[in-house]
C-alpha cells in the first residue's frame, strides 16, 4: 500500500497511521510456533508434559533462554517522559512509539520484542519493575526516557541486570552517526583525528554523540548549547555534559553556534528546525559535512544544505539521502547480543558496530548521496550483529561464544 503513496505527504501519512492503528487495533499480535490439534499435542504444550521444561529451568536457569521463548525476546520500555519531540506525554501515550519498535525489531532484525510502559516518574521505581521482570527477557531496550534521569537509570540496570540493557535514544542515535561521519569523512579524503567536528545540542543523543566520536580518535570536537559552548556554569548541567566539558577541554572555548561553525569539516545537530542558516552553512570548511539529525524536522532541510555548498548532507528523515536513523542500528545490535548470550552492551561493541554500517558500503560506490546504507538494505543488522557478537566473545561477556567461534556466523 505505502508504495503507491508519497513520502513527502506528512498529511497524509499522519492520517494512515491513525487509521490503519485504529483498522488493525495496533501493528503487534501474538503467534505460535507449535501446530495444537489433538488432545496429544496439548499434553505436551500444557500439563502433563510441560512440567519437564519447568524442573530443568529449576536446576538451571540458563535454560529458560533455551526452552522458552525468552531467548529470542527483548522488552523495549519506556516511562513517556520524553517521547519524540512531543515531550513528557505520559505512559499510555507512548505505547504507540513502542509498538513500533518491536515492530522494526522484528522487521529487520528478526528479534521478538514487547512493548511495555510503565506508568511512574520515578526512577527508583522504574529501575525496581524492570529488574522484577528481567526473566523474561534477554535484553532490555529503554526508550524515551527524558534527561538526566535516563543515565541512572541505565547506569543501574547494567550494573544490576543479568543481560544486556541499552538505551537507544542515547546510543543507536550515536552509532549511526558516528557510521556516517567515518563514511563521509572517508569520501571527502579527511581523517576523524583531525577533523573539526561541532555538536549543537547537548541532550542524551548528542552528548553520547560526542562521546562515541571522541572514543573513535576524534579530538577536535565542540558542544553547543542553546547559550553557547558547553561549560560548567550551564543551568541544566547533567552529570554526563560535566565529563565531556573536561574530556574535550570546553571551558577554553567560547562562542555561539555561528562563531564554531566556521571553518568546521563537520557539523552535527541533534537541536531545534532551523538553526543551521545559510550564513552558517556557507562559512564551513570546504567538502563540509553536515548532518541535521533534529525529529521530525532537522535544523535545515537536504535541500537547502546542499544549496549553501555542503558536500555531504543527511538528516534522520527517510525522504532525503544518507537518513541517519538508529533503525540501522538496534535491530543488530541486539541480535548480535543475544545470539551469543551478552551479559552487556559495552563502548567496544558499539564502536564496532558503527564500523560496520560504515564500512558497509565499498568506496567504489561511495559517493554524496550515498554515505549511510538504507535501513531496507538486507546486510545491514547481519553485519552489525556479526560485528557486535564477536566483540562480546573477544571481550570474555559471551555466555553462548561457540555461536561465533566456529566461524560460521554472519549475523
Amino acid at each position: 500500500m505505502s508504495q503507491t503513496h508519497d513520502i513527502h505527504d506528512l498529511a497524509a501519512i499522519k492520517r494512515e497511521a491513525v487509521d490503519e492503528k485504529r483498522k488493525l487495533h495496533g501493528f503487534l499480535t501474538t503467534s505460535t510456533k507449535y501446530e495444537l490439534t489433538d488432545a496429544y499435542d496439548l499434553s505436551v504444550a500444557y500439563t502433563p508434559g510441560v512440567a519437564e521444561p519447568c524442573l530443568l529451568i529449576k536446576d538451571n536457569e540458563e535454560e529458560s533462554f533455551n526452552l522458552t521463548c525468552r531467548g529470542n525476546m527483548v522488552a523495549v520500555i519506556s516511562d513517556g517522559t520524553r517521547v519524540l519531540g512531543l515531550g513528557n506525554i505520559g505512559a499510555a501515550a507512548a505505547m504507540p512509539v513502542m509498538e513500533g519498535k518491536a515492530l522494526l525489531f522484528k522487521k529487520f532484525g528478526n528479534v521478538d520484542c514487547v512493548p511495555l510502559v510503565i506508568d511512574t516518574e520515578d526512577p527508583e521505581e522504574f529501575i525496581h519493575t524492570v529488574k522484577l521482570l528481567q526473566k523474561n527477557y534477554a535484553g532490555i531496550n529503554l526508550e524515551d526516557i527524558s534527561s538526566p534521569k535516563c543515565y541512572e537509570i541505565e547506569n543501574r540496570l547494567k550494573e544490576e541486570l543479568e543481560i544486556p540493557v541499552f538505551h537507544d535514544d542515547q546510543h543507536g542515535t550515536a552509532i549511526a552517526c558516528l557510521a556516517g561521519v567515518k563514511a563521509a569523512l572517508r569520501h571527502v579524503g579527511k581523517n576523524i583525528e583531525t577533523a573539526k567536528i561541532v555538536v549543537n545540542g547537548a541532550g542524551a543523543a548528542g552528548a553520547n554523540i560526542a562521546r562515541l566520536l571522541y572514543l573513535a580518535g576524534a579530538r577536535n570536537i565542540t558542544v553547543l548549547v542553546s547559550s553557547g559552548v558547553l561549560h560548567k556554569d550551564y543551568k541544566r548541567l547533567d552529570s554526563l555534559q560535566a565529563q565531556l566539558i573536561d574530556l574535550l577541554d570546553l571551558e577554553s572555548k567560547q562562542g555561539s553556534l555561528a562563531d564554531n561553525a566556521k571553518g568546521a569539516d563537520v557539523l552535527l545537530g541533534v537541536s531545534a528546525a532551523g538553526v543551521f542558516t545559510k550564513e552558517i552553512l556557507e562559512s564551513m570548511a570546504d567538502d563540509a559535512i553536515v548532518f541535521a539529525m533534529a525529529n521530525p524536522n532537522p535544523e535545515a532541510t537536504y535541500a537547502d544544505m546542499k544549496a549553501a555548498g555542503i558536500r555531504v548532507a543527511g538528516t534522520g528523515r527517510s525522504d532525503a539521502p544518507n537518513q541517519i536513523n538508529n533503525v540501522a542500528v538496534f535491530p543488530g545490535v541486539f541480535r548480535g547480543a543475544i545470539d551469543v548470550r551478552a551479559s552487556k552492551i559495552t563502548d567496544e561493541m558499539k564502536l564496532a558496530a558503527a564500523d560496520a554500517l560504515a564500512n558497509l558500503i565499498p568506496d567504489s560506490e561511495l559517493n554524496e548521496e550515498n554515505v549511510m546504507p538504507s535501513v531496507f538494505d538486507p546486510r545491514v543488522a547481519p553485519a552489525v550483529a556479526k560485528a557486535v557478537a564477536e566483540v562480546a566473545v573477544k571481550q570474555g561477556i559471551a555466555k553462548n561464544p561457540g555461536v561465533v567461534e566456529d566461524g560460521s556466523y554472519e549475523g
